[in-house]
């Protein structure tokens, strides 16, 4: 099927952004002649990007697509124009810049939230002396050995796999392939290779915990980030789509990838995954408190704005990074090298912003899916979120 002129031109602006920046594109399942046709222009410069970016979002309203994919690639023509700008220098406001990124408003969080937050964890960890230094020594405990690492993400990878085939069906070739690395400011990555196919990166400079493995895992796989672009790739590109044959880094895509990814394992194996995953640890000869670790994680939750805060005192309030990295430490309840490991993503030129992702996507996604009547209906608005083209607005209006 061949694709519309203006969606042609969307994928061509989407790929030069990727000369700019190597990584800008996360994903482009299409022609590959099309990206080897831009890899060898010349390269593109910044503010024709953004000129390009401006030009389309007028054209668009005339192109004759419908108003879903015309509200769709609209928002990400503006972000696109916005990363042209920043590209070429312009002074954009951080909040102004997460705003065009990714169609949200953000705000400081409200430290009462945290403070409560410190307390019900205090509750569930127990004992005495400073509640940051029994953190670090939960988590000490909570620690995968090295060598035990690929086992458990094989085996909370084939136990997730399993519950999503039974309820969002995918293709019976996807596949999904682990590699652990280093060096990298996330702690996992999703690369989606097309053809139902994604290779995930563990990070292996941050040490995996018990507690953490299965959202990882959700996260990135099942029902995750690959069972998002399989299940597009079959439904929307399959359909003609072609603009969802490319995925790009600070545009609404990202926030909504993000927020789903996120509430992944609740959305799968709902209230109780501390003890099914209690189960899989065990029959790997691993102990793990189960109830303690999901009602840790409820607590901590509250913390989830904590990192949107910091990214404020750096790039809205102008903090110096110390003081941030101490902030981080103080509410995150995290040691000194994580917060230096979060201080690098929140720095990184291409990634600064993209922590309201998580923040903002959860709530957002989070609250959409908490209004629906019952568990049913929750599971037909999940996916709704892996199948069909929402954008924040959408899901706003839909509030």
């Amino acid at each position: 099927m061949e694709a519309h002129p203006l969606v042609i031109e969307y994928l061509r602006l989407g790929l030069a952004f990727d000369r700019i920046e190597e990584g800008f594109v996360d994903a482009y399942t299409a022609d590959p002649r099309l990206r080897q046709e831009i890899e060898n222009a010349p390269k593109p410069e910044p503010r024709d990007l953004a000129r390009t970016a401006a030009r389309l979002r007028a054209e668009l309203p005339n192109a004759g697509l419908t108003a879903e994919r015309t509200e769709f690639i609209d928002v990400h023509l503006r972000a696109l124009e916005c990363s042209g700008r920043k590209f070429a220098g312009d002074e954009i406001g951080f909040v102004d810049e997460v705003r065009a990124y990714f169609d949200v408003e953000i705000a400081p969080g409200d430290p009462g939230d945290y403070q409560d937050a410190h307390r019900k964890i205090d509750e569930v960890l127990g004992g005495s002396g400073p509640l940051i230094d029994r953190m670090a020594a939960h988590r000490k405990v909570d620690e995968i050995p090295p060598d035990r690492l690929e086992a458990c993400v094989e085996a909370f990878s084939g136990a997730l796999r399993e519950l999503v085939r039974g309820r969002y069906p995918l293709p019976d070739h996807e596949h999904v392939t682990y590699e652990v690395v280093g060096d990298k400011p996330w702690s996992g990555f999703n690369y989606y290779l097309g053809n139902y196919r994604s290779k995930v990166a563990i990070n292996s400079d941050l040490r995996q915990h018990m507690a953490n493995l299965p959202r990882l895992i959700s996260h990135e796989s099942y029902p995750g980030h690959h069972t998002e672009h399989c299940r597009k790739e079959a439904g929307l590109v399959a359909a003609g789509q072609a603009e969802q044959t490319i995925f790009l880094v600070n545009t609404p895509q990202c926030l909504m990838a993000e927020g789903l990814a996120d509430l992944a394992l609740r959305s799968i194996v709902g209230p109780g995954w501390g003890r099914w995953a209690q189960e899989i640890y065990a029959d790997l000869g691993l102990r793990f408190d189960g109830e303690r670790a999901e009602r840790l994680a409820e607590a901590s939750g509250q913390l989830l704005g904590v990192r949107q805060d910091a990214a404020l005192m750096l790039h809205d309030q102008g903090r110096d990074a110390d003081e941030v990295a101490a902030f981080l430490e103080r509410w995150s309840l995290t040691t000194a090298d994580r917060a230096r490991q979060s201080l690098r993503f929140l720095s990184s030129p291409l990634w600064r912003a993209y922590v309201s992702t998580y923040v903002e996507g959860y709530k957002l996604l989070g609250g959409w899916l908490d209004r629906a009547a019952d568990e049913d209906e929750r599971a037909d608005r999940f996916r709704r979120l892996l199948d069909e083209p929402l954008i924040p607005s959408t899901l706003r209006a839909a509030a």
